[in-house]
């Protein structure tokens, strides 16, 4: 069970939903996903954040608890996305007195997702505005499209604690314990990792701050070791490599291109690489694959042609590194095609759309089955692949 304490006046009441098999109907979640919500008890009280509709219950289950028959004053609205906004239109009808705190985008998108009169009933700050709850303040900071255009988080500076929207989120309910790092990444590099410059430009205002203990939207509270969590941060939102080593993504018909790729492990152990992945991109969960192709340096492609085109799950793939501005990588490519092969036509389109991707000079064309000349071929490409 992953500690959730914050402090005796900050307390968690989220809401864990293991039920979910997608999250944003398109990333699988086997250990489903948690929706974090925060209360601020001082002479004022405010609600950071509410949760996904799916989670209402047993996070108003978990609120009144903590409120123990007082009415919070404020609800703080830090991002309107429906996984955390969600439960907005209830809040606000169970405490019709409670000040809805947001800004100028905020309150631009609350009537999109809940129609009604909010006369007289929101604060809208901007950036470094505060809120005083008694002992406790509320600093505002913008982080605009980290990762849509309303996103704010906000810095509680007596107890130095960092309420961070969706930065520094997991995949993963929080009753199943799952380590950070990897639903982290996989989270990061899906939902947030386009938007690189934007987390440069909070990380940047963050180094500002004093901080103690990170609540993300999901996923843990982080209360120790700040600095490999920010460093982790700063390095993905750089597109730099996590890691020196090789992904070997691909996506066959009837195996042939799969029995290639295990012969291309074969090959770049042969001269010396150790740190290697391999993703079936017809089977694997494609977004543990976007998130290895961001995790290692260097990333061979190997695809059947399907149609005069790319097999549709490569096709994938690439469209997915596209969108998520893939880039400082060396990558080779092979290709498959009993006739008319085309395959790596195709995904050099998409990778000559990018920046900073180098190209292996040699790309390879294997006709149906692996034969000794297709073997020669490919140590070639290992070669020029892992040059320094």
């Amino acid at each position: 069970m992953t500690d959730l304490h914050v402090s005796d006046a900050i307390r968690y009441v989220g809401a864990d939903d293991t039920t979910i098999t997608l999250f944003e109907g398109q990333y699988p979640v086997p250990n489903g996903v948690s929706y974090n919500s925060y209360v601020i008890l001082d002479s004022k009280i405010a609600v950071m954040d509410t949760v996904d509709r799916r989670g209402t219950a047993a996070w108003l289950e978990n609120l009144v608890s903590v409120l123990d028959g007082r009415k919070p004053d404020y609800l703080v609205i830090q991002h309107m996305e429906p996984d955390h906004a969600g439960s907005i239109g209830l809040l606000a009808e169970k405490y019709p007195e409670m000040t809805l705190v947001g800004n100028a985008k905020t309150f631009s998108m609350l009537p999109k997702f809940f129609p009604g009169d909010y006369t007289g009933r929101t604060l809208t700050v901007k950036e470094g505005d505060t809120l005083s709850l008694g002992t406790h303040t509320l600093t505002f900071v913008m982080a605009p499209m980290v990762h849509w255009p309303e996103v704010m988080v906000s810095y509680e500076s007596s107890e130095k604690v960092l309420f961070s929207a969706d930065g520094f989120g997991t995949f993963g309910a929080n009753c199943c314990g799952q380590e950070w790092i990897a639903e982290a990444r996989r989270y990061y590099f899906n939902i947030v990792g386009k938007y690189g410059a934007q987390v440069q430009a909070l990380l940047k205002k963050a180094s500002g701050l004093d901080i103690q203990t990170i609540c993300p939207l999901h996923g843990p509270v982080l209360k120790s070791d700040l600095g490999y969590y920010l460093g982790k941060y700063d390095l993905w939102s750089r597109y730099e490599p996590e890691e020196d080593g090789v992904l070997i993504a691909y996506a066959s018909i009837h195996g042939n291109t799969a029995k290639a790729a295990q012969k291309m492990r074969e090959i770049l152990a042969e001269q010396g690489c150790a740190n290697i992945s391999m993703r079936d991109l017809d089977r694997c969960d494609q977004a543990e694959a976007v998130a290895d192709a961001f995790r290692y340096s260097r990333m061979v492609a190997m695809s059947s042609t399907y149609d005069g085109g790319l097999f549709p799950p490569m096709d994938h793939f690439m469209a997915h590194l596209r969108d998520k501005t893939y880039r400082n990588r060396r990558v080779a490519l092979i290709e498959n095609g009993s006739w008319a092969p085309s395959a790596a036509k195709h995904m050099r389109t998409y990778l000559e759309a990018l920046k900073d991707i180098t190209i292996c000079p040699t790309v390879h064309t294997i006709q149906s089955a692996v034969k000794e000349n297709d073997i020669d071929a490919m140590r070639t490409i290992a070669k020029e692949l892992l040059e320094q």
